[in-house]
């Protein structure tokens, strides 16, 4: 039975991945670290200058809540979601890859390319 146990140990549980890099930081680790409700200006203050993983590329957090109206969030999940619908959803581009390459696999990037 220790035998069984020790090659189990051996292996990591989950496989990491070799992929590229994804610049910026996910928008939930960044929410995670706040406690709400919270105004936008505290949010600013402590995290502003945080890059923020989007489907167009790493912005700054104070550059995505210039555009938000809300002066002030009573939950995560309210937070969150507006900052997704300043961003947006897709695959976030890795290191290497071109933005515009990695929204067009979403779709929705793609479809604002061919109106403008």
């Amino acid at each position: 039975m220790s035998d069984e146990n020790d090659e189990a140990e051996e292996e990591p549980p989950v496989q990491l991945g070799e992929g590229e890099a994804v610049e910026g930081a996910p928008l939930a680790r960044v929410a995670e670290r706040l406690t709400w409700g919270i105004q936008k200006s505290e949010i600013d203050r402590r995290e502003g200058d945080t890059e923020i993983r989007t489907p167009d590329g790493p912005r700054e957090l104070s550059e995505l809540l210039a555009e938000v109206e809300d002066t002030y969030f009573e939950s995560r999940r309210h937070f969150e979601s507006t900052i997704r619908e300043v961003t947006g959803v897709g695959p976030v581009p890795t290191t290497g890859e071109p933005v515009a390459a990695a929204t067009a696999e979403g779709g929705e990037a793609a479809e604002e390319e061919t109106e403008e």
